[in-house]
């Protein structure tokens, strides 16, 4: 039997920062109204009013696209992991904001890296970064040996920058783990991934304009959904919520994230938070965030982590992983 484990990571941010000050300038907010309902101070953009004109979109154009987010992230992830891009099999890219309708942005990404084997893209929206965790431990699983894993987003660009109810939410970033074979299980015990494709008018975005959220509706089936796919996870990876030492959930809203941790009885001090400063990044919100986790000696071999989060689809994923798992 084969497994999976995680042996590099990095991240990926746009040099511009947006703080909620800059937000004023566009319509009637206040930073203690933003804080108090989001938990976001600052966020990083790659487009948007507060960023100059970018490049055309190309990997090695700066940060104005997720191709070169991504490029960023799994460059460093790699080099990490002390692993050629030639000897990885397979690029897994999830991501709701490709740079173009086709082809799929992990073939400029793969290009630009110098990977050795396939790629694709994932479109689970938030969700993606751990339906892509699930994937590529299978792809491992059925004989690949190393899987480059990025969740890369640039959501600056769906954001309609008039809309005070949610324009303030979003952000720009990437994030990269490499994922290894190892003989036996390896670090993925318990997962759970589904859709409720009924439930698509509450967060979407039509080719051409900006994002549109039923916010209050949101709210409440995030936290239903995160809930309830994180106990499956547990359940199957027959471990209690007092097991988990971080809880690492997509970075959507504070309160959304609190909400979950109390209905899962775990503890806040177990949270893993990036969002005061990278806002709501989508499918780049859980690998940031483990990425600091890892960076800041929060995270010792053997540690159980929840991974958990939802998107628009809306979408839902868990997972249970064993952090440090040697090759």
């Amino acid at each position: 039997m084969t497994g999976a484990t995680i042996t590099g990571w990095a991240a990926a941010l746009p040099p511009t920062v947006v703080t909620n000050e800059d937000m004023t300038t566009l319509f009637e907010t206040s930073d203690e109204w933003i804080v108090e309902r989001s938990g976001i101070r600052t966020r990083r953009a790659a487009s948007g009013p507060f960023v100059d004109p970018q490049p055309p979109t190309h990997p090695e154009g700066g940060f104005g696209t997720t191709a070169s987010l991504a490029t960023e992230a799994g460059r460093k992830a790699l080099q990490h992991a002390g692993v050629d891009p030639a000897d990885v099999d397979m690029l897994v890219l999830c991501t709701t904001t490709p740079d173009q309708l086709i082809p799929a942005t992990s073939s400029a990404t793969s290009a630009a890296l110098g990977i050795g084997g396939g790629a694709m893209d994932i479109n689970a929206a938030c969700a993606g970064f751990t339906y892509g965790l699930v994937t590529a431990t299978g792809l491992i699983g059925a004989g690949m040996r190393r899987v480059l894993l990025v969740g890369a987003e640039t959501l600056t660009r769906a954001t309609n920058w008039a809309d005070r109810t949610n324009a303030f939410l979003f952000g720009d970033g990437a994030g990269a783990v490499v994922l290894e074979a190892v003989p036996g299980d390896g670090s993925l015990l318990g997962w759970d991934l589904g859709v409720d494709g009924t439930l698509v008018p509450l967060l979407y975005a039509d080719h051409g304009s900006g994002m549109a959220m039923r916010g209050p509706e949101v709210f409440r089936q995030a936290v239903r959904a995160t809930v309830a796919s994180a106990t499956a996870s547990l359940e199957r990876a027959k471990v209690a919520s007092e097991d988990i030492a971080l809880f690492v959930p997509h970075q959507a809203n504070i309160r959304i994230m609190d909400a979950a941790a109390s209905r899962l009885g775990i503890p806040s001090d177990r949270i893993v938070s990036v969002i005061d400063h990278t806002g709501n990044t989508s499918s780049a919100s859980i690998p940031l965030a483990l990425v600091e986790a890892a960076e800041s000696g929060r995270l010792r071999a053997g540690d159980l982590i929840l991974l958990a989060g939802f998107g628009a689809g809306m979408t839902w994923a868990s997972a249970v992983w064993r952090w440090g798992n040697s090759r």
